[in-house]
């Protein structure tokens, strides 16, 4: 069974279809996605778990010329869901996304 993917923002999926994302790096995206839809596990290097934000999340990682993205995304019972999605600049990952996708996974797990 191939479960859906659900972006908790409508604004994360441009995020992914417009510049400055290379279309090699979207085409990654997609495979990957594809491959975790399908119930596949992905390990490192192309994702981590997100412990911290809570369990069933993830960080998809990719590297774009020289720029890293990253989707923090979470394995639901009933769809892969995308919290959050950006380009990476820092070695940890920002107070302000993990606190996002927090709320957002708190909002997933109440509906």
């Amino acid at each position: 069974m191939t479960k859906p993917l659900v972006w908790a923002q409508p604004s994360l999926k441009e995020t992914m279809r417009s510049p400055p994302m290379s279309a090699e790096a979207r085409k990654e995206t997609g495979f990957l996605l594809r491959k975790l839809q399908e119930g596949h596990n992905i390990g490192f290097p192309h994702s981590r778990p997100m412990r911290n934000i809570g369990g069933g999340c993830h960080e998809l990682r990719i590297t774009d010329r020289e720029q890293q993205w990253r989707l923090i995304y979470y394995i639901g019972d009933d769809a892969i869901y995308i919290l959050e999605a950006f380009n990476k600049k820092a070695q940890k990952t920002p107070y302000n996304i993990i606190e996002v996708c927090k709320d957002r996974l708190s909002k997933i797990n109440k509906g």
